[in-house]
This record gives C-alpha cells, structure tokens and sequence, in this order.
C-alpha cells in the first residue's frame, strides 16, 4: 500500500493534469478569441468614429452658408478701410478733436433726421437719398421696399462725392457719422466687423482722395445717449 499509494497520487495528479490540460487549452483559446474580438470592436470603433468625424466635417464644409453678395462686397470695403487706417472714435473722443482740432462732423444720416438733431457745426450730405426716379426699375425697386413694409425707398446718392468736395477740402479732418455707426473691430459673431451708412461713406471718402477721415463709433446713437451737445433746425 505504501508503494501502491505514492503511484495512485502520481497517477492521479497526472491524470488530473492532463484533464486539466484541454480546458487550460480551451480557456487560453477563449481569451485569446476574446482579445481578438477586443482587438476587433476597437478597431471598428475607432474606425466608425472617424468615418463619423469624417461625415461631420464634409458635412459642415458642404452645408457652410456662402457669403452673399453684400457680405462679399463689404469684406473688400473693409479690407480696405483697414489698409488705409481709417481710426474709429467714440462719441467724447469725437467731441474733443472737434473742439480742440478741428475735426468737421459729417453727417451722412437723411436730411429729415440731420434736422430733428445732430451736433453743433456738423455738416450734412446724406449718404443714401429717396428714390427719385420713376422707371420701370426704380418702380420695381419701390414695390420691393414697399413689400417689407418700407415706404420711404432709398438709394445710394450719386452726388455724394461731388456735395463733400463742395463743402470741404480733400485735407480736412473730417469725423464720419451716421445713426448706428457700425465697426471695423472683428468679433466671434460678426468676423467682419458691421457695416453701416458712415463706414460706406467713409470708404468712398477715401477712394477718392480724402486723406484724414475718422470714423464715429457707436454711431450719433451713442452722441445722443452721452448726452454731449446737439441742436435742431425744427
């Protein structure tokens, strides 16, 4: 029994061993496919992320708004007042190079509003003027005002260089002013800064040979708000 015992055990743990062997097998078989299966879904995750970031970023390029046309046309006139260092001003600011440096306010606002108020001394040739014509054009041009319930058509003024040069030297110091004013300064939402009536006005200015043209910013809106000085010819 003592020698028989030792070879049973031996036996036994051999045989245990090697019944052991194939579910070891089997085990190592099964981690192994489930390493691979792993190894798989990772790799088709990763993979269906970037097709998705792929088809995020093709889809954001194609739906992308393209600029229109006045978006277009104001990226070059801004361009360009930039170019040339055209300085916007706020309200005191311009009220302190009027009096102290002879800076001339030129109001580009229509007529009407110039005369409700404007700052004393300021000078005024509108920028854009009422429709004056009756062509078929400017008829098609009124009716489409008319149907977003504007009434009062305009249209930029033709003589509006030829009326400044008539007023004032191409040298002057002159402050460009309008009711909003708008800005040249880019932000998150408007990359191209605001356009507006005296940044238009500005540009022409400048286009044509002004050489010391400013820009009012925040427009006579703030001029009025600050509570500085102001008449009316009413």
């Amino acid at each position: 029994m003592a020698a028989f015992t030792p070879i049973a055990l031996q036996y036994s743990s051999t045989s245990s061993l090697h019944s052991l062997l194939p579910s070891l097998e089997a085990s190592r078989d099964h981690n192994s496919w489930w390493g691979k299966v792993r190894s798989y879904k990772s790799a088709g995750k990763r993979s269906l992320q970037q097709n998705i970031t792929r088809g995020l970023t093709i889809q954001s390029a194609a739906t992308k708004p393209a600029k229109s046309p006045a978006e277009e046309d104001w990226k070059v006139k801004r361009e360009y007042l930039v170019q040339k260092r055209v300085r916007s001003v706020d309200a005191k600011e311009a009220l302190r190079l009027q009096k102290e440096n002879n800076f001339v306010i030129l109001d580009v606002r229509p007529e009407a509003e110039f005369k409700e108020a404007h700052p004393p001394d300021a000078i005024n040739v509108q920028i854009y003027r009422l429709i004056k014509e009756w062509t078929a054009w400017d008829i098609a041009r009124r009716a489409a005002f008319a149907f977003f319930g504007i009434f009062s058509g305009t249209e930029e003024n033709p003589e509006f260089i030829q009326s400044v040069e008539a007023k004032l030297d191409k040298n002057a110091k002159i402050i460009v002013a309008c009711s909003a004013g708008g800005t040249l300064k880019p932000s998150q939402n408007l990359p191209e800064g605001q356009q507006s009536r005296s940044l238009i006005a500005a540009y022409l200015l400048v286009l044509n040979g002004f050489s010391n043209v400013f820009h009012l910013e925040g427009g006579l809106y703030s001029w009025f708000k600050e509570d500085l000085p102001s008449v009316s010819e009413e």
